[in-house]
């Protein structure tokens, strides 16, 4: 069968610069990323050098201020670096996203202070973060959260747990939402936790379907003290720091999908124009031409759909409604795509010989994290619609 290698995305960036940033991103994908994925996923093994690469040539913090460093990037071009490392290895393009998550609340609600203090590292020290806001009893109902910052002096004293949390255990710094008030949202604030704060500890890995190489797990807080410097804008206001958040790493997710999606699509075209039955390419049958099709163009409209909504970001205008609908279609289109790909390549598709069933087990956590797609319509909707009649807090 003979190889057909996967051809560039055709990308319109704004400047030479991103040019050179998605030519750097695409090298590291190709030597350093893809060729060790499939061994180090089905081991369960984190690629802590890869992140520790990714800081050294400043791709960890590229839609951040370089005064801190970061990139300077505006989201359209991070997007589309996050696509092209995703798609080398999903564990890698979503710790990023996370990394850039986690970064946020510091990088937007942090005073001058702390941002000299603290970001520098997170952004281009090497540094991995992780984002705290879901809880064992609060997943989509996020406001409900349970674990408590109690003032003593000038420090905060946490209790609780954390569940769900990418990097949970190795990050090197925790962004954690922790109750401060009264119930409901405006009863929470926002704190910078180093990983290595007496009290913090991180449990066993979740055993998860697929991305392996990417730990997943609760992170426990007993009585971990931090002093009042490292809470991040006002008292009270973590759960709309939290939710800010969110609306950009809808994006870091949705890119994500794309990047999964197209290295199924590129392995199915792959397999398709070399596989021969009845003496000629499978490709050339019109039911799995018209797949062929059908996935390129949903992967392209996701494509634009994000980067529609990086664009408005960019421009300082409101894009909460866009990250929700980029997120919603592009995970679903990974989730079919990888389907189909694995339909395209027959039995072949369903062993561990072609990367096609990992991308598949790996697409359908795209559709749960950060918000559930039921998540996403119902955000859509209030949207278009308004908030819902019964809707309380």
């Amino acid at each position: 069968m003979p190889d057909r290698a996967p051809q560039p995305v055709d990308r319109q960036l704004p400047t030479d610069e991103a040019r050179d940033l998605i030519s750097l991103a695409r090298d590291i994908a190709q030597r350093e990323i893809a060729p060790r994925a499939a061994e180090e996923e089905d081991a369960g093994h984190f690629p802590r050098e890869i992140f520790t690469l990714l800081s050294r040539s400043g791709l960890l913090g590229l839609p951040y201020d370089s005064e801190y460093g970061g990139g300077d990037q505006p989201y359209e071009v991070y997007l589309q670096v996050l696509e092209e490392l995703a798609a080398a290895r999903l564990t890698v393009g979503l710790g990023v996203s996370v990394h850039s998550l986690s970064c946020h609340a510091l990088a937007n609600y942090g005073t001058k202070q702390q941002q000299v203090e603290h970001l520098s590292a997170m952004l281009g020290g090497g540094l991995l973060g992780a984002y705290c806001l879901s809880e064992p009893s609060s997943g989509s109902d996020a406001a409900s959260l349970r674990t408590k910052a109690v003032r003593d002096g000038d420090e905060w004293v946490i209790d609780g747990t954390k569940a769900w949390i990418t990097h949970g255990g190795i990050a090197d710094f925790y962004t954690v939402m922790a109750r401060t008030g009264e119930d409901g949202p405006r009863g929470i604030s926002a704190f910078l936790v180093p990983g290595d704060a007496a009290g913090l500890s991180g449990a066993a890995p979740e055993k998860k379907m697929g991305m392996k190489g990417s730990p997943t797990a609760q992170v426990h807080f007993d009585g971990v003290r931090v002093p009042d410097e490292r809470r991040i804008g006002e008292e009270g206001q973590g759960f709309a720091i939290a939710l800010s958040a969110l609306d950009s790493g809808r994006l870091g997710i949705a890119a994500c999908a794309i990047g999964l999606a197209q290295a199924a699509l590129d392995e199915a075209l792959a397999y398709a124009t070399g596989r021969q039955q009845f003496g000629r390419p499978i490709s050339d049958f019109q039911g799995l031409r018209f797949m062929l099709a059908d996935m390129a163009t949903q992967i392209e409209a996701g494509r634009a759909l994000y980067l529609a909504a990086a664009r408005l970001r960019d421009a300082g205008r409101p894009f909460a409604k866009q990250a929700a609908m980029a997120k919603l279609h592009c995970t679903d289109t990974a989730m079919k795509a990888t389907i189909d790909a694995v339909q395209v390549l027959g039995g072949y598709g369903y062993t561990a010989d072609f990367p096609v069933e990992r991308f598949m087990r790996e697409a359908k956590v795209l559709q749960i994290v950060e918000g559930t797609n039921q998540i996403q319509r119902m955000v859509i909707a209030r949207h278009l619609a308004g908030p819902e009649a019964h809707r309380v807090g």
